[in-house]
């Protein structure tokens, strides 16, 4: 049963985490490729019509990454849910990596949902809201990449520590 809950526990990783830490690396730089819609060196109006489509384009993009980051953040739940039967299955839960690796996860956990996905629905909003402001006005998308940037270093840290196990005695 342990080498089962473990499998699911490195897929539901894999296969939750990934796409989070991907989609939510891509939405900074897909904000900071929109046009600024309140440029004053405006073209002609073929010019114009090909930025609003840009925008249009890029703003359904956004909204794709940030579904994803959503749908996925939900799915991976099921990482701490298998990785806690895991550890309890092998005897490990006062594991000294098994407690970092928790409290790691819980904070990846935190910046994405406390963070992340906010910062990433305000850029949306204020694009949907038709505000001409430069995308990364304020620093606002330099902020969410740093914070993207957190989640995805405390993912490769716990999988670091899930890899190493270091004081682990358990053949698995």
């Amino acid at each position: 049963m342990t080498k089962f809950l473990l499998a699911v526990h490195v897929l539901a990783a894999i296969l939750a985490v990934g796409p989070v830490a991907v989609a939510a690396s891509m939405f900074p730089a897909a904000a900071r490729r929109l046009p600024d819609r309140g440029a004053t060196d405006r073209g002609t109006a073929d010019q114009d019509a090909a930025e609003q489509g840009t925008q249009t384009g890029g703003v359904a993009a956004l909204r794709v990454l940030h579904r994803i980051c959503r749908v996925y953040a939900v799915a991976g739940l099921a990482v701490p849910v298998f990785g806690f039967a895991t550890a309890s299955s092998l005897g490990v839960l006062r594991d000294a990596w098994v407690i970092a690796s928790i409290l790691l996860t819980a904070a990846a956990a935190g910046v994405l949902t406390l963070a992340v996905l906010p910062r990433q629905g305000a850029v949306l909003a204020r694009l949907a809201a038709g505000d001409s402001t430069p995308a990364d006005a304020g620093g606002g998308v330099a902020s969410l990449a740093m914070l993207t940037g957190v989640f995805n270093l405390l993912w490769a840290a716990v999988t670091v520590l899930m890899i190493v196990r270091p004081g682990s005695t358990t053949g698995v």
